[in-house]
């Protein structure tokens, strides 16, 4: 039996933890669980966190219960929101558990006879049928409404400027969690939930709720709320969530949101988000330390967590995208798929020009300036172009050079540069 207390906190991954859960769990294999919001068909690198507790959990030698709220995903976690959520159906709700299940298979063993197989289970199979009357008398007796008040998620709600209020559909919210807790304590055995910070709340109404019900004794540990260095949030980019699903965030994006992360920001995460070990780790920040301008950290981060999401040819071919960016030419980039070309040069300025434009001829005055607005005017466009400061295709061209189909990159691109720094990305249709 490994640890497991002692893994999460040298990773940084331990918050809070109820008394006597270190010896609980070292006494004989624990069962524990980690709720997860179903509100859509994949998880988002913000569930990461709970995905490698469930798993550093299970290679403890304990078993990890993943919980997919369908019940809870009905009503909205007033933790740390200001508003409640939009309430999902039950076949979207069970779709979205169907996909989540296949992404969490990338990290929890569900298939072995291993006693300490994961699990993957949903509350709305034992709240369906749970009526109204029955869950008041109950459950909800047992809870006063002073201990609910007294929680932050439910103060922060009814206090401060900008207080809305909070309906009572949320405010049951963490009795519902709660009883969670108590009908995995009674059919699985499940002594332990884990979650954010944020959750504590709601996780000790459920320890509670096991004790006052069941005169049982259960457990609650919390990871950080994950933040980055600058302030900015974890898990977004300027499109939004980085998801794990490859159609929602490509592999080349994902690989990139981890091969940019500050130095700060990457020493935290390659102990969260990968399963190396600490003296590998002491070694690549030392190694990253002496040399921070090869970003040792961010590329072994950034090439962990790929494979784990996705897969070694996925890494493979983002690697490629990114080199193909700065390769001195152009036999990388037309490699690349036109979903991938484009992601590369994301944040580009683009123009649209008709197939009869490069058929005809298009000279570079008007690829420059007339037909693109690329530079400002067509005398900006002679200037750079005289002073030998344009690149078609990573190649000078003159201000005579003719732009016709054989210049297209996967007959469907034209790649301007003005300098080192300055690109334009014209796609033919």
């Amino acid at each position: 039996m490994k640890n497991f207390i002692e893994e999460v906190t040298w990773r940084g991954m331990l918050h809070d933890v109820m008394p006597g859960t270190e010896e609980h769990l070292l006494e004989q294999m624990r069962v524990a669980y980690v709720g997860i919001d179903p509100t859509a068909d994949s998880l988002h690198i913000g569930h990461l966190v709970g995905v490698m507790l469930l798993k550093h959990f299970q290679l403890s030698g304990h078993k990890p219960l993943a919980l997919v709220g369908g019940a809870t995903g009905m009503i909205g976690d007033p933790s740390g929101k200001s508003n409640e959520r939009n309430l999902l159906d039950e076949a979207t709700l069970r779709h979205n558990q169907d996909a989540i299940k296949g992404q969490l298979s990338r990290f929890l063993d569900f298939t072995s006879d291993a006693s300490n197989a994961a699990e993957l289970v949903n509350n709305y199979d034992w709240m369906k049928e749970f009526s109204f009357l029955d869950f008041i008398r109950d459950v909800g007796k047992h809870i006063t409404v002073n201990y609910m008040m007294a929680k932050d998620s439910v103060k922060k709600r009814l206090t401060g400027e900008t207080a809305e209020g909070m309906s009572f559909t949320e405010f049951t919210y963490q009795l519902v969690q709660g009883y969670d807790f108590l009908h995995l304590y009674r059919a699985k055995k499940c002594t332990l939930q884990m979650g954010g910070s944020d959750q504590w709340g709601n996780i000790t109404t459920g320890t509670e709720l096991v004790r006052r019900i069941e005169s049982g004794k259960a457990y609650a540990l919390t990871c950080p709320l994950i933040t980055k260095a600058d302030g900015t949030k974890f898990g977004k980019s300027e499109g939004g969530n980085i998801w794990l699903d490859a159609e929602r965030t490509s592999p080349y994006k994902f690989y990139q949101y981890w091969l940019n992360t500050s130095d700060v920001d990457a020493e935290k995460y390659i102990k969260i988000f990968t399963f190396l070990d600490k003296e590998t780790i002491e070694k690549l920040i030392a190694e990253h330390n002496e040399a921070p301008h090869l970003r040792v950290l961010q590329k072994r981060l950034a090439e962990e967590i790929t494979v784990m999401v996705h897969s070694q040819e996925d890494l493979n071919n983002a690697i490629a995208a990114s080199q193909a960016f700065f390769s001195p030419s152009m036999d990388e980039l037309k490699k690349l798929d036109e979903k991938t070309f484009l992601e590369v040069f994301e944040g580009v300025p683009q123009a649209e020009l008709s197939m009869t434009d490069i058929e005809t001829g298009l000279d570079m005055i008007a690829a420059l300036a007339a037909k693109t607005n690329f530079l400002a005017s067509n005398s900006d466009a002679r200037r750079e172009l005289k002073q030998n400061a344009i690149s078609l295709n990573k190649e000078k061209v003159a201000e005579d050079y003719m732009i016709s189909s054989k210049d297209l990159i996967n007959n469907q691109f034209l790649l301007l540069q003005k300098g080192k720094k300055n690109y334009y990305v014209i796609k033919v249709k």
